[in-house]
């Protein structure tokens, strides 16, 4: 049986009149400014149908976001700074390798592909560095204008290149700043965002457009539209839905050998 309640460090769910603990022992605390947080992982709780559940992360998404927030607000409170160092450092090492920013050449298609486009009854007109540019453009100016105010943020491949080309160094603090100053919620937010997009800029436009530590931000850019999960999975994943409109999609079926 799930509860919720409320004391002074925030918000308990209890089991059975147990509280929720994190990974560490400590006992998870959501913060009385997000009621709809703590209320989702009583929910997320009530959900499971086994103890053994609640040994994968991907059954308790928000508890493992919110165990990951705590203890990142418990190293802060004790001026350890090696946790949210770490944090910093791996994310902004995929601003040099920027799913967003990842644009195929101005070349895209090669002989095979003419052929399929050419035989095709409805020929593809929009190439696929079109379509990223499209995509990435709007997601740049909101950060370049709102979140990292004249910044400059560059494609990260060269003509015919593989081999990224890094930011300039100034983008390079200015985002590092930018993430070192994240409250806890918003930098493991942050953190979980960037590994499931492969995209630094993706997860800041999607944690800048949910979180309430920038509402004054999102007053003043007043985008008639909110950034949200969906958008940020097309985002990231423009290059394998564009292939496989080209290509088709082979189904892989796992051979069981009797």
């Amino acid at each position: 049986m799930q509860e919720l309640i409320s004391d002074s460090a925030g918000y308990q769910v209890l089991l059975d009149h147990r509280a929720v603990r994190t990974p560490s022992r400590a006992t998870l605390n959501v913060p009385h400014s997000r009621l709809p947080l703590a209320t989702a992982i009583a929910l997320e709780w009530d959900l499971l149908v086994s103890a053994q559940q609640a040994l994968k992360h991907y059954y308790i998404p928000l508890t493992s976001l919110t165990s990951r927030a705590n203890d990142i607000a418990d190293a802060d409170a004790a001026s350890n700074t090696t946790l949210r160092t770490s944090i910093v450092k791996m994310v902004l090492g995929y601003l040099s390798t920027d799913t967003l920013l990842c644009w195929a050449p101005s070349r895209t298609l090669n002989d095979a592909e003419s052929k399929i486009e050419n035989s095709s009854t409805s020929p593809r007109t929009t190439s696929l560095r079109d379509v990223q540019m499209s995509t990435a453009m709007p997601i740049i100016s909101y950060l370049t204008t709102h979140v990292w105010p004249g910044v400059e943020l560059n494609p990260i491949l060269e003509e015919d290149s593989i081999m990224p080309t890094p930011q300039p160094a100034a983008t390079t603090e200015v985002v590092r700043s930018w993430i070192q100053a994240l409250p806890a919620f918003e930098l493991a937010g942050l953190e979980r965002a960037v590994l499931a997009t492969k995209s630094l800029t993706v997860a800041t436009r999607l944690v800048v457009d949910w979180s309430g530590e920038f509402r004054e931000l999102r007053e003043r850019a007043a985008q008639p539209e909110r950034f949200g999960i969906g958008e940020a999975a097309r985002a990231c994943s423009l290059e394998t839905t564009w292939q496989t409109d080209v290509w088709g999609e082979v189904e892989v079926r796992r051979l069981c050998w009797q």
